[in-house]
């Protein structure tokens, strides 16, 4: 019988993000929105991530009107968002009944599939999202942040994905965020799951290594049932692979999409012209549509390598960027080899820079590092080194769920914001970003008094060129 590709499309959420700092305005978005609706995609993911700090912080645009607005353009399609489990989508962990109502006005104003992750793969981060995304009548997918490294045998992903199975969630998500996943990898963890789990299992990569589009075409023939994709504009690169590519490398076989290339060609049109205004503007960099060969050497994300650029040149300290590069895998290996996704990417890329710097290992512990080694992230899938754990006070290590040591704070955040709030989700948006929150506030409503917004004392970022 006929195994029918589905498609779940990344433009307005992780293609902008990858590609442009998810810089891309609603108005950009807009005219593409209801030929989207027309194409019957799996989802459309237009939520979550960096988006909703994005909107709030450079684009003065209320994130919640703007789930609104998708929900209103797409009326057939399924929209679909990304969460950082107890961490939603900002830096620090939420208690439980944030969470709760985060994931209730998500859905409310039009969230249909929630993805839902946790940098360590410690389903505690995770279980409330899940039961609050199901208690709610929205289909919770539950990422694994995919890398390689001496725990992640098959076992392990076996033994993750059958413990996503049990704690409800309606599909699995292999979260390739560095692009790592070569084809022979992708058949054989796609063969075990499919023999192991009876839920769907979606694969979301990026083409940073170059590899994706081949991963993609082995992972289809092992059985994946979903794959991610960006249409042409904003793929490839730091990005995923391009929609009407994978679409038409299936067609006429048994996997075939049915989508029609002639709808999504007129999808891609409309995008093309917001990417010739990134290029002149230069907020697309050419940088990010290259092939990045060092992904796959030192297993780091590509947006984690130029971070750890900028780091150095801040420092005058360019030169010991390969050696910086090999201490990663040794901070990595100390801190229980975590995935290196946010925010674990910067934790032990920042750490090992100190320790290059420094001319001796761990002698600055950042406030991120001593976190992880009190358990404040969770639990690593290897045990730290205990020479570096020996450096904080071990009254202060926890093995608990970290969010069971935080008291409800919902009442109290609702209070913080007060007059502010013109709309129960506010109150969320503060939350997260509480003083750049504020700032748009203020703004919101300068800007609905018609008052000069330059006049209004905040900290607001210029819009990019």
């Amino acid at each position: 019988m006929a195994k029918k590709l589905k498609i779940m499309e990344t433009v307005v959420r992780d293609g902008q993000q990858s590609l442009i700092a998810t810089r891309m305005p609603f108005e950009d978005m807009e005219p593409a929105l209801a030929l989207m609706d027309e194409v019957g995609y799996e989802a459309v993911e237009c939520w979550g991530g960096a988006t909703f700090d994005s909107c709030i912080r450079f684009l003065d645009e209320d994130p919640w009107e703007r789930l609104r607005k998708f929900r209103e353009a797409m009326p057939n399609t399924k929209l679909q968002m990304l969460l950082r489990g107890q961490n939603l989508l900002g830096y620090r962990h939420y208690s439980d009944d944030v969470v709760d109502y985060f994931v209730k006005k998500s859905i409310d104003n039009g969230i249909d599939r929630i993805r839902i992750f946790d940098a360590l793969n410690d389903l505690r981060n995770v279980e409330t999202a899940v039961k609050s995304t199901k208690a709610y009548g929205a289909h919770a997918q539950v990422a694994m942040s995919y890398t390689i490294g001496e725990p992640y045998t098959p076992e392990y992903w076996k033994d993750l994905a059958l413990r996503i199975q049990d704690l409800g969630a309606d599909s699995i998500c292999i979260k390739d965020m560095a692009g790592l996943m070569v084809p022979k990898a992708a058949g054989e963890m796609i063969s075990m799951l499919k023999e192991n789990v009876e839920i769907p299992i979606d694969l979301h990569t990026h083409c940073t290594s170059g590899v994706a589009p081949i991963t993609y075409y082995t992972a289809v023939q092992a059985g994946c049932d979903i794959i991610d994709t960006a249409i042409s504009p904003f793929s490839g690169g730091t990005s995923q692979p391009a929609t009407e590519v994978m679409v038409e490398t299936f067609r006429g076989t048994e996997y075939d999409t049915g989508l029609d290339i002639n709808k999504l060609s007129k999808v891609a049109e409309c995008f093309q012209g917001v990417r010739e205004r990134a290029l002149e503007s230069g907020l697309l960099n050419t940088k990010v549509l290259a092939t990045d060969i060092n992904t796959l050497i030192y297993q780091v994300p590509g947006g984690m390598l130029s971070n750890l650029v900028s780091q150095l040149k801040d420092q005058n300290a360019e030169d010991k960027y390969m050696d910086v590069l090999k201490e990663i895998p040794e901070v990595r290996n100390d801190l229980g080899m975590p995935p290196l996704v946010t925010p674990s990417s910067q934790i032990v890329g920042t750490q090992a820079v100190l320790n290059v710097l420094m001319g001796e290992r761990y002698k600055i512990l950042t406030k991120e590092t001593k976190d992880i080694l009190r358990g404040k992230y969770g639990a690593t899938p290897m045990p730290m080194n205990p020479d570096v754990v020996a450096k904080i006070d071990k009254s202060e290590i926890i093995d608990c769920r970290p969010a069971d040591l935080l008291e409800p704070e919902l009442e109290k955040l609702k209070e913080e914001v007060g007059e502010y709030a013109e709309q129960e989700e506010d109150v969320l948006t503060y939350a997260l970003f509480a003083q750049v929150a504020i700032d748009y506030f203020k703004r919101r409503a300068a800007l609905r008094d018609k008052v000069d917004p330059d006049a209004i004392d905040t900290k607001n970022k210029a819009y990019p060129a």
